[in-house]
């Protein structure tokens, strides 16, 4: 399941750090500031888990289009 949703994963990833990063520097929601780091981290360790993962193999096409 993991391997035919990894590029999924590996964007949710990478939009998890960026949500990470606008908690830290955000002023206002000390809760979002307290976990910022976390989600970050939990965001990075992702990311190197789905981006190393390969993509299930295409199936080729035929040159006729058939």
């Amino acid at each position: 399941m993991f391997k035919a949703r990894a590029r999924q994963f590996e964007f949710a990833s990478m939009v998890l750090m960026m949500l990470g990063i606008v908690a830290l520097c955000q002023p206002w929601v000390l809760l979002l500031h307290e976990y910022s780091v976390l989600m970050i981290i939990i965001g990075l360790v992702a990311f190197n888990v789905f981006s190393r993962m390969a993509s299930p193999p295409v199936a080729p096409t035929e040159p006729g289009g058939h």
